[in-house]
């Protein structure tokens, strides 16, 4: 699936990811700036997040809970070199729930064996629209 959306657009474009993914994992591909954040803060709005919804750079990974109890985990891979990191995490356990995880810079971990999962590439054209990729 491949859509062209302005920023206006992207409570609609969020919606319209929510209710047509086929998994729950969710790997967000794309330059710095290029706005996988905006992208999952809209995500969180759809899902009924009301808490401020933020990168986890330094903390690594960022839990939210939507007021029907589903549990929502951000990670930011940006400061990993290693995947030996991830196990001090509990990684693999955040995966074993079921629950949403979204994964912003999941290059860093491209070795690592995630099964379920879909791939969100987001990149900028020259209009300033956003290009987004799911697959």
């Amino acid at each position: 699936m491949k859509i062209t959306y302005d920023l206006s657009e992207i409570d609609s474009i969020a919606a319209h990811i929510i209710e047509h993914t086929k998994s729950k994992v969710l790997l967000f591909y794309g330059e710095m700036g290029v706005g996988k954040t905006t992208l999952i803060k809209a995500l969180a709005k759809q899902l009924g997040i009301e808490e401020t919804v933020s990168s986890p750079t330094f903390s690594i990974v960022n839990e939210y809970r939507t007021s029907q109890g589903d549990v929502i985990y951000h990670f930011d891979l940006y400061r990993i070199k290693e995947l030996e990191e991830l196990d001090a995490i509990g990684f693999e356990e955040y995966l074993d729930h079921g629950d949403w995880i979204w994964i912003e810079w999941p290059e860093r971990i491209h070795e690592y064996p995630l099964e379920s999962h879909q791939n969100v590439y987001i990149s900028i054209d020259v209009h300033e629209k956003r290009i987004l990729r799911i697959n």
